[in-house]
């Protein structure tokens, strides 16, 4: 039996009001002084016009979780919806480390059973040789301990090192604001085309993750970043107000 609510009547609550099964995430760090800064930092980073010799690159790394089906999914059928059985088994992870310069639509995607100082070193080589041409690669990353100029001396001869730490200038987003690095929408697209999926080993995953980059890159699909500097100073107002008086407040005592 369906329940039936008067209008004014009942919980009050409209029907479809509540949608349990849909949620939004969201993350954001303690909005200091250091937050606002490296934020205006990379947003004027954003602002600016586009330079091949100095490209804007956002990378980030992301864990991917190999799952397998203990029973095999039925056949596909025309019109039908695809139909698996609830048991997986859980067959390791993977990561996944990409960038995108989002005023190209460039893409560069590597995937590694692991995400070290040489995955990273790896990944850093491979997106020098990407724009040989460029004077300074302008990186976007978080501060995780992995993206450093120490990765590439544990990795490389010394004369190589430094040769590939001078080819970059990086920029790092405040802690807990990811939602700062471009690449996390890519991300974002990749996991709604592929990496909602079982998929069981990472050969599969790589060959279907680096398919779907390639088309992408070729198609050329670029970031349209709105969020400016204006926009979070005005959107975050109480928060510069605030930084401001706790720093008139250390002043007069």
């Amino acid at each position: 039996m369906r329940a039936h609510f008067p209008h004014g009547g009942g919980t009050g609550v409209k029907k479809n009001e509540l949608k349990p099964h849909l949620k939004r995430t969201w993350c954001i760090g303690t909005l200091d002084s250091r937050f606002l800064a490296r934020m205006e930092q990379i947003l004027e980073l954003y602002a600016l016009p586009y330079d091949p010799l100095y490209p804007v690159i956002c990378f980030d790394e992301r864990p991917c979780f190999l799952i397998g089906d203990k029973i095999e999914p039925l056949a596909l059928q025309t019109g039908k919806v695809r139909k698996e059985h609830y048991a997986y088994e859980k067959l390791g992870s993977c990561a996944l480390l990409a960038s995108i310069e989002p005023l190209t639509g460039k893409r560069l995607a590597q995937v590694h059973p692991q995400r070290t100082k040489r995955e990273y070193t790896l990944f850093c080589l491979a997106l020098a040789n990407m724009y040989p041409e460029a004077i300074k690669i302008r990186l976007v990353q978080d501060n995780l301990n992995t993206h450093d100029t120490s990765a590439f001396y544990e990795n490389l001869p010394a004369d190589e090192a430094l040769a590939l730490a001078e080819r970059f200038e990086f920029y790092f987003t405040p802690k807990s604001a990811s939602w700062l690095n471009m690449i996390e929408i890519e991300f974002s697209a990749l996991a709604r085309q592929c990496l909602h999926r079982r998929i069981p080993t990472i050969e599969r995953l790589e060959q279907e993750i680096l398919a779907l980059v390639e088309e992408r890159a070729s198609n050329q699909i670029k970031i349209n970043w709105q969020f400016s500097i204006q926009s979070a100073r005005t959107k975050l107002n109480s928060h510069y107000t605030a930084v401001q008086n706790d720093n008139k407040k250390f002043a007069e005592t």
